[in-house]
């Protein structure tokens, strides 16, 4: 039986995404939503059994206030987090506001759904690894808190960041390879490459693993300076 369900994300064409996906294995989305001021309203006017809020910043203070004011006035509504690779201060803030659980952003949809029975159900939704990983690192804290926004964009060419950029902003390979100046064939590989060196398999994971770990916000400063190389050429000068 489908679950009534909404998604509110940072990003809408992620929301928009996830809640197709959601539609196709049977459940009913009431609305996908920007997480404006508005959207604890929305989601305390529809009333949907579960609702997912995505957010690229779980450790930020304040940034599960909208999940506060949900669980205060629909207590009946479960809300699961989507995140990324969370910090324990972002899993107990969750759980500290009224989360129901906690789905890391590079999950496939099987798992978000898993997360979403539990939730319904009034179980803890979030990966025993999570939890355990969360512990440890309450317990041993690291002397520098890991930042997978910036350890991901250290793994990309000041090129791919900018390819992965206009990929996020929902460009083919044609206008990826004009905006660039370089050849389609070209803008096909360095696309390739940068999925291949995130550890994802489409180009809508690669959008939503830059957006929820930060990585887009990082991006700026690294392909500023970056001109195209050029109308019509077929190769790319840059190291890749």
């Amino acid at each position: 039986m489908g679950v009534r369900l909404m998604v509110v994300d940072d990003h809408r064409l992620l929301a928009e995404a996830l809640a197709s996906a959601l539609k196709l294995r049977g459940h009913r989305v009431l609305a996908a939503a920007a997480p404006a001021a508005g959207a604890a309203e929305l989601v305390i006017t529809r009333a949907p059994e579960v609702c997912l809020i995505g957010t690229a910043t779980p450790a930020e203070p304040g940034i599960f206030d909208p999940v506060i004011r949900i669980k205060r006035e629909r207590p009946q509504v479960a809300v699961l987090v989507l995140g990324p690779v969370p910090n324990p201060r972002g899993i107990a803030a969750a759980f500290a506001a009224g989360a129901s659980g906690y789905v890391r952003h590079d999950e496939r949809i099987e798992g978000v759904e898993r997360a979403i029975m539990k939730a319904r159900a009034g179980e803890a939704a979030v990966a025993p690894a999570l939890l355990q990983g969360a512990f440890s690192e309450l317990l041993n804290p690291a002397a520098q808190p890991d930042d997978e926004g910036q350890r991901l964009l250290q793994m990309l060419t000041p090129r791919e960041v900018e390819v992965l950029v206009r990929v996020a902003d929902g460009e083919d390979t044609r206008l990826i390879a004009a905006g660039m100046g370089i050849a389609p064939s070209t803008a096909r590989t360095h696309v390739q490459r940068v999925l291949m060196k995130l550890g994802v398999g489409s180009r809508l994971e690669a959008a939503a693993l830059a957006a929820r770990t930060g990585l887009l916000d990082r991006a700026g400063p690294v392909t500023a300076g970056l001109g195209s190389a050029g109308p019509g050429s077929a190769e790319d000068p840059r190291p890749t």
